[in-house]
């Protein structure tokens, strides 16, 4: 792998100096178990796409899920996202209406559906859900997605949410809204909003696509015009400014489905990175003047190695080859391959998927949900990723099927990865119309656990178990001068002369959000000789000889406190 390593910089020490070992010893030991916990800790949930036989563009992408913090006790509690029944089509059996579900983590493994108390049930066609505390009052607020209205809902920290849709300004504007992010792009302290739109479609003006020229089959994107992605910018008095068209991101062709935040230039600004189906991807780079310039065509990320606008779904980005600058994996159509890109020493972004191993064993799915952790907490990240075809008539294709079994790619830190989803257990490989997924660790364990939904569908809670003794040291940031999520905080760790950097960031996966804390595998290793974090602010704080096998909570400011167990 030296042709790739010079295309990326080289690996960090850690990676290249340890042998690496062979695909087969990692599938049949791949260093820890995921079990099926989704019935006994208490997650009954269905998805509801609201399909009748008319064949509706929003019934094919599904809708997301999080791991957030809603009561702030430090345990991560689990949000569903639901669709809706179509007016005129209403389904007289379903036991109950189709509404989000918040779970409130019992603190021993277990869930209690506290969605009514919430003021959470409520029936939408939702899609996507960004979590984040805009209005720095420590409690996190949450945003839907859906297909009309997307709402709006501020945490009263008293157990309850308030749809403050309205008295916010983000009423008033109908779209087809897909995947959004909090993050603070002009590093005032409070954190914006973005948020992607799909195509220009209503029930009204749905177009009639067919595959035999009788019967009704789901349209292409191609049937559509595009939309332009939303960009918001939070005023500090509870209400938000639409800067979409003087901000450089207004853009009418996209077909947006998914966006990740990361700092591409090492400026200290937070750009980012938007998918789109069909039509070229976006990197807008934040250029610290309240504006964005595109810059993925010359970056290497807009189009396939091909030069062709792929069908862009799921997206995340992290250092996952630990070189200190962002990787990024992107989910696309079956035939096309999920795309990894590693940043070359030009500063333009190189398509890894072929020699990496996860472009041949992707190119037979069609992925949606991505995220970037470290299963196995050895200190390299890993992909797993979502897969599920978006027409059940597709079950008909030879080698390609409806529902598809999900992917972990084990990251073997020489530039390879290794699909072990069928070694780890718990029925994960099982096939699944897949589309969100993310991560957190919900029993406080150390280890990421993994949370997905399926289109109109069950969602799936996968416990993590490690079976090799690796350790991780997690983070949890609050900011005071900077948001308080400290959503776009690098954090670095150096020990025994290896380095690990996250991003703190929403958004991501497609449709989803992973937990806000980081969490950095050590392998065998009992402590981290430093700590650096870079906080939104720009202020920088270092410490040393932390502990490993603990949490922390790291207070922009004030210092750092270990936590009683993880």
């Amino acid at each position: 792998m030296a042709g790739l390593a010079s295309t990326s910089g080289l690996l960090s020490d850690a990676f290249a100096t340890t042998p690496a070992p062979s695909a087969d010893s990692r599938r049949s030991n791949p260093g820890f178990r995921l079990v099926d916990v989704t019935v006994p800790s208490g997650i009954h949930f269905r998805h509801n796409s609201g399909a009748y036989g008319g064949k509706l563009l929003p019934e094919t992408l599904g809708a997301g899920c999080a791991f957030f913090d809603y009561d702030g006790d430090g345990w991560q509690d689990i949000l569903l996202v639901n669709g809706v029944d179509w007016p005129g089509h209403k389904r007289d059996h379903r036991p109950e209406p189709s509404t989000l579900k918040l779970y409130r983590n019992n603190r021993n493994g277990t869930f209690s559906d506290v969605t009514r108390g919430a003021g959470l049930d409520l029936e939408m066609y939702g899609m996507g859900v960004a979590v984040g505390d805009y209005d720095n009052d420590g409690w996190a607020d949450i945003l839907i997605t859906c297909v009309g209205q997307n709402r709006l809902f501020r945490n009263t920290g008293k157990g309850t949410f308030v749809d403050v849709t309205k008295s916010s300004g983000l009423s008033g504007r109908q779209a087809m809204s897909t995947s959004a992010l909090w993050f603070d792009f002009d590093r005032d302290g409070l954190l914006d909003l973005f948020v992607c739109n799909y195509v220009k479609w209503s029930p009204e003006h749905d177009v009639f696509c067919s595959l035999d020229g009788k019967h009704k089959s789901y349209c292409t994107p191609e049937a559509y015009r595009g939309e332009t992605c939303w960009l918001f910018r939070n005023r500090g008095n509870g209400t938000f400014e639409d800067v979409t068209a003087t901000s450089g991101i207004f853009d009418s062709s996209s077909k947006s489905l998914g966006v990740a935040m990361l700092d591409y230039d090492h400026d200290g600004w937070p750009d980012l990175l938007v998918t789109n189906d069909t039509q070229p991807n976006k990197l807008y780079r934040n250029q610290r003047n309240g504006a964005f310039k595109d810059v993925a065509v010359e970056a290497g990320i807009a189009f396939s190695a091909e030069g062709r606008a792929r069908a862009g779904m799921g997206v995340d980005v992290a250092d996952f080859d630990n070189s200190g600058n962002p990787g990024i994996a992107i989910t696309n159509f079956d035939n096309e391959m999920t795309g990894l890109y590693r940043l070359s020493d030009g500063g333009n972004y190189v398509d890894v998927a072929m020699p990496s191993g996860v472009g041949l064993a992707s190119k037979d799915k069609l992925g949606f949900g991505c995220v970037f952790l470290d299963a196995d907490l050895d200190g390299a990240l890993d992909l797993a990723v979502v897969n599920g075809h978006i027409d059940d008539t597709v079950r008909n294709v030879s080698g390609v099927g409806y529902a598809q079994p999900p992917q972990l790619f084990l990251n073997s830190g020489n530039g390879t990865f290794v699909d072990v989803a069928a070694e780890i257990g718990g029925g994960f490989s099982q096939p699944k119309v897949g589309r969100g997924i993310a991560y957190g660790d919900f029993d406080r364990d150390g280890d990421l656990d993994l949370l997905i939904t399926s289109n109109n569908g069950p969602a799936y809670l996968y416990r993590n178990d490690q079976t090799a003794g690796n350790r991780s040291i997690r983070i949890r940031l609050v900011g005071t001068k900077s948001n308080r999520d400290a959503i776009g905080a690098a954090v670095k760790i150096y020990s025994a002369g290896s380095s690990q950097s996250r991003l703190v960031k929403g958004g991501s996966s497609y449709l989803s959000q992973s937990e806000l804390p980081v969490t950095f595998g050590l392998g065998k290793r009992d402590k981290v000789d430093r700590l650096v974090v870079v906080w939104p602010s720009g202020r920088t704080e270092e410490y040393k000889n932390l502990a490993g096998g603990r949490a922390y909570e790291c207070v922009e400011g004030k210092g750092i406190t270990a936590q009683a167990g993880f």
